[in-house]
């Protein structure tokens, strides 16, 4: 059968162009189909398990999974709809990961928060050390999405992080849209009672503010200035991928979280082009794909 095309831009082809090609063996539609949609996958990931290491090897554990089963897709749905189904269930029904066993759940972190220490910054220590006090709120933040269940975890990061619209996000994970907005109003209710009670970023009269625990956190050895894992390794905030919402949100409350969610780092991962030929240099894949 003749390869569907076989000019050079393929960036600029569909999914299902790219889907097509592959299956016939083009090695450069392959990789130009990984590297469209790993991004994405990785950073849902890492904010499944608040580690750079889990989430690339769930990248490439979830990439060798769609890649090796690509044949079996039918054109029924968005490539992007089947693709994020198989990733989305992957990511709920893998093994727990190291953090995951860590942060079980709000109360037992708030204890975590508390037993950090308060330390005052002078100014010229607050300007020195300023990427790493976003760190520690990135990181903090982070922390508290791993005391949500994975099923709450995963709804808020889809439909309040990066703001897919609930009858997208309920066609990802299978579920109707009013199941999905339940969902997301309890994930919303679990987060923000403990950000209201604990957090200074939403309510200044809490004590817990990311400067102050900067230091504890470098004591304690939880937080390396010189090896950062949340602020690093990104071009752009999530908020900058969000479309606007068709519909409004229905409170300024709500606003503020998402703000806040949305200021952090879309992240690239460190491994990202070993994954990729890691991935078409698999013998099983070379073999389905016949690539030379």
């Amino acid at each position: 059968m003749e390869n569907p095309f076989s000019v050079t831009n393929y960036s600029e082809r569909t999914d299902l162009e790219l889907v097509r090609a592959s299956l016939h063996g083009n090695k450069q539609a392959l990789e130009t189909l990984i590297l469209r949609h790993q991004p994405f996958i990785y950073n849902v990931a890492l904010k499944m398990t608040a580690s750079a290491q889990d989430a690339e090897d769930i990248t490439q554990e979830v990439l060798l999974k769609v890649i090796t089963n690509l044949s079996q897709f039918e054109g029924k749905s968005a490539f992007r709809t089947w693709l994020y189904r198989i990733v989305f269930n992957h990511i709920l029904n893998m093994e727990k990961r190291s953090k995951e066993e860590m942060f079980l759940s709000f109360e037992g972190y708030g204890r975590f928060l508390d037993a950090t220490p308060n330390v005052e910054l002078a100014q010229d220590e607050a300007i020195a050390l300023k990427e790493t006090i976003e760190e520690v709120k990135f990181g903090c933040m982070s922390g508290m999405l791993l005391c949500l269940d994975r099923e709450q975890r995963l709804t808020f990061i889809l439909g309040e992080v990066f703001g897919i619209d609930h009858r997208l996000a309920s066609e990802f994970l299978e579920i109707t849209p009013d199941n999905f907005r339940q969902r997301l109003a309890r994930a919303r209710r679990d987060l923000y009672n403990f950000m209201n009670n604990k957090c200074g970023l939403v309510n200044k009269n809490n004590p817990c503010r990311c400067p102050k625990k900067t230091k504890g956190m470098i004591q304690m050895g939880i937080v390396d200035p010189e090896r950062l894992q949340f602020n690093t390794n990104y071009v752009q905030r999530i908020r900058d991928l969000i479309p606007e919402r068709a519909e409004k949100m229905l409170n300024t409350y709500e606003e503020q979280y998402q703000r806040l969610f949305g200021e952090h780092p879309f992240q690239m991962s460190m491994r990202s082009q070993k994954i990729v030929q890691d991935i078409l240099n698999n013998e099983t894949i070379k073999e389905i794909f016949e690539l030379n």
